[in-house]
This record gives structure tokens, sequence and C-alpha cells, in this order.
């Protein structure tokens, strides 16, 4: 039994009449009379008298018409409260976000989503890569901010912008007073990467040409997971940092510089499981992170996908769109 059936003998009920009924059910008539054949066989219940003009429901017929129509009625309640769920601005959300972009947009966001949806409560974690894929999928965390693609099938990505990466460098590096970043010879062993971030320093290895991060900085090891400590460490003349474009928005240009073309960059965007609903939540904090964002990351990048250790996480710009 099937609500397309039960659609039919109301269908029938109303118009009396098999040619009539199939129209207003936009089916053909040989196919309405072959599931209206297969429903009584089903039930073992003829449910219309077919010898007589107009079509009539039987005694037991009329009943079981009485109750398809209550059950198409609260089949239509479910759909309504599903598109009302899907649309309500109110609630509590678990948002997840990466570590190395938390501490620059989440400000610039949260001012926008309490003009946006005002009656969402935003619960915010920072977290890896990793750890935010393992939570969406366990349900820990409802959406995440994250670099894409992330290559997991039971994920969504709805991608909100592309972020070039700039050089951070001290003044003693030969390229401190050009306009433009290029890759140096001795600067691809004065690369400082972030402990844990294995997605985002992957991308700086591949940048950099780099196929290991194990022979970089042999003279110490260190364990940093802010791109804040990396900056002090390039101020301190203890190598340089390839950072993403966001963390310079408080920074007097100097210190950072931008790459010549082809411009790497990552693309972020709004993950979430497959199973997620609120798609006009998704919408308005889609919305309310392109609108926050700064002129220069309004652009639009021609890239390519690349890979590092057989992960598809990471990309390049191949050229710059103006």
């Amino acid at each position: 039994m099937t609500i397309q059936q039960l659609k039919y003998i109301v269908a029938l009920d109303e118009e009396r009449h098999f040619a009539r009924a199939a129209e207003v059910c936009m089916v053909t008539q040989p196919g309405l009379t072959i599931q209206l054949k297969n429903l009584e066989e089903e039930i073992g219940i003829k449910i219309f008298d077919r010898n007589k003009v107009p079509l009539t429901p039987t005694q037991l017929g009329t009943e079981i018409i009485t109750k398809a129509k209550k059950i198409l009625r609260e089949v239509d309640e479910i759909r309504d409260f599903v598109v009302n769920e899907k649309n309500v601005l109110e609630g509590e959300l678990k948002l997840g976000i990466i570590s190395t972009l938390s501490p620059y947009l989440i400000p610039l966001f949260i001012q926008a989503m309490k003009e946006a949806a005002p009656k969402v409560h935003f619960i915010i974690k920072e977290g890896y890569t990793g750890h935010l894929m393992r939570d969406l999928e366990t349900g820990a965390i409802d959406v995440a901010i994250m670099a894409t693609p992330t290559g997991n099938p039971n994920l969504i990505e709805h991608v909100i912008f592309k972020e070039p990466f700039v050089a951070y460098l001290n003044q003693s590096h030969p390229m401190a007073n050009d306009e433009f970043y290029e890759m140096q010879p001795g600067d691809k062993t004065e690369l400082l990467l972030l402990h844990h971030e294995y997605c985002y320093n992957a991308q700086l290895l591949d940048i950099c040409g780099l196929k290991s991060s194990d022979k970089i900085k042999e003279q110490f090891t260190y364990d940093i997971n802010s791109i804040e400590t990396l900056k002090n460490l390039v101020r301190a003349h203890l190598g340089f940092a390839i950072i993403p474009k966001l963390s310079t928005m408080n920074e007097a240009v100097g210190l950072f510089k931008p790459f010549k073309e082809p411009v790497p960059v990552r693309e972020i965007s709004l993950v979430v499981s497959d199973s997620f609903s609120k798609k006009l939540l998704l919408e308005k904090m889609n919305e309310a992170i392109w609108n926050c964002l700064p002129e220069s990351l309004k652009k639009d990048f021609s890239y390519r996908k690349i890979r590092w250790n057989d992960s598809p996480y990471f990309i390049k710009a191949v050229s710059k769109v103006s």
C-alpha cells in the first residue's frame, strides 16, 4: 500500500470516473486502473463497484476512503512540519570551525548572524580538520566552517569563498621590500608549520614544493597550534610562514606579501552531514559570512585540486581572475 494509491482512490471517489480521476492525478487511465487493482488485491477487498454508473464505492470501500483521506491530511501535516522546520531561524546550533580561521572570522561572523538570525543560539567549537569531520558524522556538531574538499562522501560542502595565502616575512628577508613574494631557495628549510594541523601543513608544503616537513628547522623542535605564535617566531627571525589572508586583517602592510600569480588559495566551505535539513539557516550563514568578508577576499580565483599523501583536501590556484 502506497501514499500514491491512497491518492488515486480519493480522486476516484471525488470524480466517480476513471478518465477524470486519471487526469486529476496526472497519470494514464490504465496506470490508475492497475494501481487500484493492485491495492484491492493486496487488502482483499473491492473498494469500488465497477458495475454501477457513476462509479460507486462499496460499503467497506467508503470506510477505507475515509481513512485514506485522514492519512493524506496527516501526510500533508508532516510535509508542512518539515518545511517549517527547515525554514525556522531559532533554536540552538553547534558550530565547529578550524583553528586557523576561527580567530579572524568568528568575530565578524557573530556580528553578522546577530542581525540575520537573532533567535539562533550558536555554540562554537574550534577544532582540527579531522576532529570536525568526525564530529559532523557523529552529530557532536551541526555545521563546520572548514577547508574543503574533505573527500568524505557522508558530508555535504557549500563553498563560501577562496582565501589566498600570503607570505609572512621578517625585515631581514631578501624580499621584505618587494611588492610580491616568490619562493627563494633558502626559504624551504625556514618554513614554520603548525602542530596537528595536517591539512593546513600539507597545503603549505605543496606551495613550497616540499614532500615532507622532516628536515625543516632541524635546529629546534616545537609544538605550535597558533598562527599568532608563528608570526612572533617570524618577527624573532626564526623562520618564515605562509598564512591565510584573513589572519593579516589588522596588520599594516609590511611583514606580509602577496604571492605572484599563480596565487595559492584554500577553499572555505560550510560543511554538514547528509542528514542536515535546516537549509534556510545555511543560506543565512553563507550570506552573513560573505557579506562580512573584506572586499579583497571577494575576488574569484581559478584553481585546481591537488593531493597530498592521497588525501584530496587541498587546492592551489593556477590563475587569478581580475
